[in-house]
């Protein structure tokens, strides 16, 4: 009897363990000025069914960018709110998902819009203040004060928007020895060498691409071998794709993700590629709210498979969940996820009819426990 319960016992664990295995985190950042909330959420989501529940949330002004450290004990955000913006550190349990606040820092330039990190910096890219500032981490994952700041300087073809210089995105190499990023005001991508341990000099230019006037790069995304780079221009929504090698950018093609027959105000958003780097996606904000699907060919350029609606409006930022089986799209003017299925022989969307309800939701980020 007691040889047959310890069995039962084992069976449960190792049943119990499996089940855990199939389930994500969902980090949300989110506006908190615009409508009700309280800041970051975190979820349970299953990538079997699509479904997901509310397990924690976090007090903290308009979060709109996050990003989880390699170990998954800390995660970084902006708080976006012009020349007062801060960057936050907290402490993070992934199993209960509750956030523990470490510290902040002046973000060191207007409305941080992106952030990344790796076991010894977060970097951001300051939208308004033109700028890109490293924060070096403490031993406990808090923030220390910034100890580079990158200012760019010029102006773009499109007076309303390209005034002055405005970083949207940086972003590491798959080896990270660079990092690149992208700046809407200018139409320019920056690659800058990498070198975390640097006491002052962490970035140091090592190039500048020129993109065509007045499009605005925004995000991109290198595909799965690292040897290729596809990026999303907001203002006019051109998406062109480059060769990659050792900090070097040579254009391949250059699509687009408007429709042929579409008038209207554009605004390209975000980009990703499939976990099996077979598909790319990328949406448009504006007056179309949509999103395409393109196939990535044995030369790694992009054939067009369709585009559908986001089933909102404003569809900011995106995920792919890691086993590559469910899109999720946050909205942040109709206030809610939308959640796609993927067809993983075309790319194709089919809407699963389940929405995440929460305000202003404008960044997901996908974690295992």
């Amino acid at each position: 009897m007691k040889k047959i319960n310890f069995l039962l016992l084992v069976f449960l664990f190792v049943v119990t363990a499996n089940a855990q295995d199939k389930i994500y985190n969902l980090i949300v950042g989110t506006y908190t000025n615009s409508c009700d909330s309280k800041g970051i959420y975190v979820y349970d989501f299953s990538p079997d069914t699509g479904d997901f529940s509310l397990k924690n949330t976090q007090k903290t002004d308009n979060p709109s960018y996050l990003t989880v450290s390699e170990n998954i004990k800390y995660v970084y955000c902006v708080n976006e709110n012009g020349a007062d913006s801060k960057i936050s550190s907290f402490q993070f349990d992934s199993k209960s998902g509750k956030l523990q606040p470490l510290n902040s820092q002046d973000s060191k330039g207007a409305d941080p819009c992106y952030i990344i990190n790796d076991d010894k910096n977060v970097i951001v890219a300051n939208y308004s203040g033109g700028s890109i500032a490293v924060f070096e981490k403490k031993a406990d994952g808090s923030l220390k004060e910034a100890k580079q700041v990158v200012k760019h300087t010029g102006k773009g073809i499109n007076t309303s928007r390209q005034e002055s210089a405005h970083v949207h995105m940086v972003y590491f190499s798959p080896d990270k020895k660079y990092i690149l990023a992208n700046d809407l005001g200018t139409d320019m991508i920056y690659v800058y060498k990498y070198d975390k341990n640097a006491p002052e000099k962490v970035l140091e230019l090592k190039d500048k691409i020129a993109v065509k006037p007045g499009s605005g790069p925004r995000h991109l995304t290198f595909g799965k071998d690292g040897k290729l780079v596809y990026l999303l221009q907001e203002l006019d929504g051109t998406l062109t794709v480059f060769k990659y090698k050792n900090g070097s950018l040579k254009q391949l093609q250059e699509t687009t993700v408007v429709a042929k027959d579409f008038k209207g105000e554009n605004s390209a958003a975000d980009i990703h590629i499939t976990p099996d780097g077979h598909f790319l996606y990328a949406t448009n904000r504006g007056d179309a709210n949509t999103i395409n699907v393109f196939a990535i060919n044995k030369k790694g350029t992009l054939d067009l498979v369709n585009q559908v609606s986001t089933k909102g409006k404003g569809p900011r930022n995106f995920a792919i969940d890691p086993s590559g089986k469910f899109l999720l799209v946050a909205h942040q003017y109709t206030n809610e996820v939308v959640i796609f299925k993927i067809d993983k022989t075309s790319g194709k969307l089919s809407d699963t009819g389940k929405r995440i309800e929460l305000c202003a939701p404008v960044c997901l980020v996908f974690t295992k426990f």
